[in-house]
This record gives C-alpha cells, structure tokens and sequence, in this order.
C-alpha cells in the first residue's frame, strides 16, 4: 500500500493548481452540457476553467516562500479573473482558503480541513439566498466529511480524499435537492467542476499524468492562444496584429482606441515616435485596418482566424498560424497595462454587451467603456474592472445585463481605489439600454440611480433562439434545432417554424400591453428575415411603436424589449 503524503509545501500547492486548471479545462464541455436549458449558452464549465486558469497562470509565475503565501496569490488571481457566477463562488472558496493558511509555510490534514471549511464560510456569507443543490452543498458537506475525517487521520492526501468522495455523493444528490435539475435529470454543473478541480489536485499529489488538453494554457486575457478555447468561446474570431507608420509623430490614437474597442475586445496599443502597433480581436479585421490607415500608412500585418484554428487543432488537423509578428505580439501583450483614466465628470458608464449593433447602441447612449461578452462568454471581473478604471468618472456605474455576469461585476466594487462604482443589476441588454436612457447627468447620484433602476425595472425581456439538444422541460418535447421563445429567461413556447413561435410570443400579454417594443435581431438573422419579424409584432401589436434593430448578437435570433 503506498505512503499517503502527510503535508504539502508551497511549490506542491502550486503544482497541484495548474493540474486542477488542466483537468477541468479538459472536461470543461462536459460540464457545460450539465446546464440544465437546452438553450446553447451553457458555460460553466468555461467559466470554470478560465476562473482557476487565472490561479494557475499565477502559480506558473515564481516561488513562494510557504504555502499560505501561495493561496493568497491564487486567491487574488481568483479573485480578478472570476467569471460567471460558478466562477465567483470558486474564487470565495478559495479567498476563505486561503485566509485560513495565510501564516502556514506547509499544510497538513487538519490545516485542509479548516481551509475548506472557511472557504464555504465566505462562499454562504457572499451568497444572499443559497440554495440547496448547489456548488454551495457540494462545497459544504465535502468541507464537513474533511473536519471529520482530520480529527480521525491527519494526513493531506487522506484528507483531501475523503472530502472529494463525500463531494461526490453529494453531488449525486443535487439532482433530487433542485427541481430545475430533477426536470432535466442532470446533476449541479458547478458542482461538478469543483470537484474536478479537487480530483485534478489530488491526481497532482498522487504523482498521475496532467491531461494533455489545456495543460499548458496561459492566463486567459493575455493573448490570443486558440489552444486555450474551443469554438464557442471565441466571440470576435479574427486575432489581428499590425503596424501602422505615422503620418505624424505626435497622432492622438485615442479615437482610434475607442473605434476599436467599439468592434473588438483585447485591444492592445503600443507606440514610439515612428510607428504604432495594434493587437485586437475583431469580427471586421479590414474595418480596423481601414480605420487605422487613416493615421498612417500599414507596414505589415498579421490575421488569424481563431475559430477555424480552434476547431482544426480539435480535429488534430495541422494548424495553418503566420509567424511573422508573433515577436511584435508577444511585446505588445508582455507590456500592456490597461490605461487609467483620472476622473473628469461625474458619472460614467461601463456596459456588458456582444454584438456591433449592440455596442453601437450603448456608445451612442452615452457609455464610455464596453465589454465584450454575455451568454456564452461571460467577462472575468478583471475585465470589468479595466473598463472602470479607463472611465474619466468619479462614480462608475457597471451595466453588466446578463444575470450570471452580476457577481463578477460586484467583485470590482472593493478593487477600484479612486472611483465609486455602483453595479446595477440589469440581466438583460434591453433593461441596460432602458437604465441608460433614463440616466441624468446633471441628477444627484441617489436621484440617477433610483431613475436608471426604475427605469430597467419597467422592462420585459423575451428571446428568440434554437435548442442545442433534446430535452423535455415544463411540459415542452424539446427537439435539437427547435426555435425556443423565453420571456424573462421562462420558457415560453417551442416551434420548427419561426414565423409561428415569433407571432405567438407577439400576442403574449407582455406585448399586448407594450407602448414601445425594441426587435434586436442577431448575428445570425438577415435584414430581410428581421423585416419579416416586425412586420408580425406591428400586425399583432398595433397600439405600440415597433422598433427594428440590428444588434449582432451571437446566439439570440431576437431580443425583444416590452416597455
């Protein structure tokens, strides 16, 4: 029988971490599939994987003197990185952790057993309704079979072993604790992932093989590294690196950020006297490039598309890459610090939104800084955070208008130094378009924020989009490739034929009733298809003002606004 390890030091804390990232990263598909909805945006798992590879990216970084210190850098890390609500509750679990080993230079047992237990502390304490059936209950009763079994033998791995089977019952509890997750006979996805992460740290310990997927990923912000994602995780497909020489040495490049920001996201700029270097990921790389050219002349440049290098390196297909800037891009991404903006006004604005349409929308609006994401690919609170900090505002108010994006959001509250930031909780881009239109500039901030809640309050949100498999959920025989209706995110109704499902939603009472309906039609929809669709709502609401917009976002055929 093999020697259980005892205690663990820092420099096994920090393997064990990167193993953990690469296990669930490995698994993280499964584990979206576990999102009870048949709707294409689960994300858990994702969420997950990029929120521990935040951790693991710091534990790649250097050495730790003890292992308290190490659980605080992951905890930071966590804590900036947090993705998704799933994500925001690892990170508690793991600043908990971390809190109670701060002092320890190695850790036993015992030691594992109060970490895990002040873990689920900060995760219930954070969390204002827990419900059961959860990553909470997973959490809690493997930190409780933990205290037990320390008492008995005081061993880290014996320990850490016996929090993961109890973890496990647990888990397979959940089904019967959540009626959502009875309806869909599936377990807690969050749940789940944790507990991947727990086996990914024991399988470290017991000296077994880092699964080969995802082993070796960088933090998830800092470059394009198409290894790191699969297909749906990537939002603007084209990495685009290249340099533009002046026309003039002292160019402002500041509208030339902010247009870039408007159609992309991990923007990076560098400059000297002669030239200026772009990174960006963008849908329309010949739209930045055009805009570009008007500040000088292009040198060399440099477009790959994530998406079909994601799904050939799936496909163990050679994967087609240029490598001609890739020493510019790593300098561009090894130096880029997000640019803080001293306080100028009094309020600014930060929404969370993906689609052109769409952020065209909010810009003209009034908001200063946008990021990019929403269903299926949710911003870490570093990302939220960096928008705060670029707005020339005292008080910064975030629009995150995605339900599962909110505690990310509220996890910058305590990070931002010099600005106030207020995090109002819209769950849908229409209810942040409807906030923004109520804001008042010149309002006191009570006065303002009272008007935008009120406001986004008033709004009802439904959706038009397809099911990614069978299911059978409320009543509804659900079929791959069905058009699903959800109003407030409920089910509403399922049709093969869009025009029906699309009629019948327009005579639900939420738009009888409406003075004003707003169609934001998708990615995905044409403009002829989108006609069609407000010609049905003008038809069967002609008492309210219809409407059309093009939003580009992924996933949602329509997002519909009933005021």
């Amino acid at each position: 029988m093999p020697i259980m390890v005892q205690n663990i030091d820092a420099a096994a804390f920090q393997r064990m971490l990167i193993h953990a990232h690469a296990a669930i990263n490995a698994q993280k598909q499964p584990i979206n599939d576990l999102n009870v909805f048949p709707v294409p945006d689960g994300d858990t798992g994702t969420n997950m994987s990029l929120t521990i590879g935040a951790a693991a990216a710091e534990m790649k970084k250097g050495r730790y003197a003890g292992v308290g210190q190490a659980a605080q850098g992951a905890a930071s890390a966590l804590l900036r990185g947090a993705r998704g609500n799933s994500g925001v509750i690892l990170s508690l679990l793991f600043r908990g952790f971390a809190k109670a080993i701060k002092d320890r230079e190695t850790m036993d047992g015992r030691d594992l057993a109060i970490a895990l237990d002040f873990g689920v502390a900060a995760a219930y304490k954070a969390v204002m309704k827990p419900a059961e059936g959860t990553i909470l209950t997973v959490s809690r009763l493997a930190a409780a079979r933990a205290a037990g079994f320390a008492r008995e033998e005081g061993g880290f791995e014996s320990v850490l072993e016996a929090a993961i089977q109890e973890g496990q019952e647990a888990l397979a509890r959940t089904i019967d604790q959540n009626p959502v997750l009875k309806k869909a006979g599936v377990v807690d996805a969050g749940g789940k992932g944790f507990l991947v992460i727990l086996q990914g740290m024991l399988d470290e310990l017991r000296g077994l093989p880092m699964p080969e997927t995802g082993a070796e990923d960088a933090a998830p912000n800092d470059k394009a590294d198409f290894e790191a994602m699969s297909v749906e995780d990537i939002t603007f497909a084209f990495d685009t690196v290249y340099i533009i020489r002046k026309k003039t040495e002292d160019v402002d490049l500041e509208p030339l950020r902010r247009y870039l920001n408007s159609i992309g996201d991990s923007l990076v700029i560098g400059e000297d006297e002669q030239a200026f270097k772009v990174h960006v990921h963008t849908n329309i790389p010949g739209d930045a490039l055009t805009e570009s050219q008007k500040y000088g002349t292009l040198e060399l440049a440099k477009i790959e598309n994530m998406r079909t290098q994601a799904e050939d390196l799936a496909a163990g297909k050679h994967v087609q890459s240029t490598d001609d800037l890739d020493a510019i891009e790593a300098e561009l991404e090894s130096g880029a610090a997000p640019a803080h903006a001293a306080p100028e006004k009094k309020f600014g604005y930060v929404a969370v939104c993906a689609g052109a349409g769409l952020e065209a929308v909010f810009q003209d609006l009034g908001v200063d800084g946008l990021v990019g994401g929403g269903q299926t690919m949710n911003p870490s609170t570093e990302d939220i955070l960096r928008e705060i900090d670029r707005t020339p505002a005292e008080i910064v108010y975030v629009l995150p208008n995605n339900g599962n994006i909110i505690m990310a959001a509220q996890q910058a509250v305590p990070l931002c130094q010099d600005k106030k930031v207020v995090v109002l909780p819209t769950k849908t881009v229409p209810q942040g378009i409807s906030a923004m239109l109520a804001a008042d500039p010149e309002a006191s901030e009570e006065d303002n924020t009272a008007a935008m809640i009120e406001a986004f309050s008033r709004v009802h949100t439904s959706e038009v989009t397809y099911a990614a498999r069978d299911s059978d959920f409320d009543g509804f025989a659900i079929k791959q490739g069905d058009y699903l209706a959800l109003t407030e995110h409920q089910l509403f109704g399922t049709d093969q034929d869009l025009a029906a499902i699309l009629d019948r939603l327009a005579h639900a009472d939420s738009h009888q009733g409406a003075e004003f309906i707003s169609i934001f039609y998708g990615e995905d929809v044409t403009e002829d298809q989108a006609r069609q669709a407000e010609e049905i709502f003008a038809a069967a609401c002609p008492n309210a003002e219809v409407t059309l917009l093009a939003g580009g976002q992924p996933v949602y055929y329509y997002m519909i606004s009933a005021e």
